[in-house]
């Protein structure tokens, strides 16, 4: 049923995106149109991984759900770094950090704790992550804003280039350990106690490894026309609705660019398999923190405006807050729909702030 939706909201976005964009049709309209069309595209790139994540397993496939995920919002920030909106695009990184975290991760832990009383994942896998999302959220970002606080523009620029390229070096580390050296050496969760049906070594693709592809190289080239169309009818729906780029980046920008990760995380919930949840949500996280914002950082310079690696306060404190909430829930490597529903209020909560900022 929603994949008929997702199919008739492209057959009719894209077209409507591209005749109203020529037409000059409203901005609230035409932002509503980019945002449902761009969804319904991340939707089928989500279905593409699925099928590559069936072939290629829970690790790889998480891996490739998370960064196809991540492409979506990475095309429409470069578009918004071209246009000059450097706070729509901090706080769209911001709304990634604490949306995969606690949306994304609480969603799945309700939606898989609703059906199964007990749902267990890798420990191994989850204490790895915490590890590495303390290092990026709370060493990387929160070191920028604490030293930089006396330094003049070029040395808050120069130190943001070098924590940048230095995450970006311990970001492929971590891929190389977690997919070459270290592949296997951890034993596979046990799903003890929990109705666990062994449907992986029987379930099929939906679509072949070269049809997935095919289809997810399309969607993307589809999702970067629509987000540069859609990052020009921001200023206009902020004013017109009374949203901040702050509110505009945290809530709508990250749901709209991450909702790939967030259908297929909670459908392998649904499916009791959280392991492959997990991956997508903290593995998205990860590469949004470490290579996503550092590449964009690096891109800035070729635009008129550079982006320094310095966020808000708010940004800074409830992405921190949604890690440190993160790695209590996620350390035992099991979970419930009562951790996921804890997790969702604490979304909501900031979600309020935001908005009322």
């Amino acid at each position: 049923m929603i994949n008929k939706i997702f199919l008739i909201l492209i057959v009719v976005g894209l077209p409507a995106s591209v005749i109203g964009s020529m037409l000059h049709w409203p901005s609230a309209a035409m932002f509503g149109v980019y945002c449902l069309t761009i969804i319904a595209l991340a939707g089928v790139m989500g279905r593409a991984t699925e099928s590559l994540s069936i072939v290629a397993g829970p690790r790889i496939g998480g891996l490739l759900n998370a960064t196809f995920g991540n492409a979506v919002e990475l095309i429409i920030s470069i578009f918004a770094l071209k246009a000059g909106l450097i706070g729509v695009v901090l706080a769209s990184l911001t709304g990634s950090v604490i949306g995969n975290l606690l949306l994304v991760a609480g969603l799945s832990f309700f939606i898989g704790g609703l059906k199964y009383k007990r749902q267990v994942f890798s420990i191994y896998d989850a204490r790895h992550n915490v590890g590495l999302l303390m290092f990026a959220v709370i060493v990387a970002f929160l070191i920028p804003e604490l030293f930089t606080t006396n330094m003049n523009d070029q040395k808050t620029m120069a130190l943001s280039i070098g924590i940048s390229i230095i995450m970006i070096i311990l970001y492929m580390a971590a891929l190389f350990f977690k997919l070459v050296t270290h592949r296997g050496v951890y034993p596979v969760t046990k799903h003890h106690g929990v109705e666990d049906v062994d449907e992986e070594e029987e379930e099929e693709p939906e679509w072949s490894k070269w049809k997935a592809i095919i289809i997810l190289a399309l969607a993307t080239l589809a999702v970067a026309y629509v987000s540069e169309k859609l990052v020009h009818t921001f200023t206009a729906v902020g004013e017109q609705f009374g949203w901040s780029e702050l509110f505009i980046g945290v809530i709508i920008v990250a749901i709209v660019g991450n909702a790939a990760e967030h259908a297929s995380a909670i459908i392998m919930a649904y499916k009791n398999k959280l392991d492959v949840s997990v991956e997508i949500a903290i593995g998205s996280t990860l590469q949004v923190a470490m290579f996503v914002a550092p590449i964009l950082v690096l891109a800035s310079l070729f635009f008129p405006t550079n982006m320094p690696l310095v966020f808000t306060v708010p940004e800074l404190v409830s992405m921190a807050t949604a890690v440190l909430l993160s790695i209590v829930i996620i350390n035992d490597g099991e979970s419930n729909w009562f951790e996921g529903l804890t997790m969702l209020a604490a979304y909501f909560i900031m979600g309020i702030g935001f908005y009322l900022l």
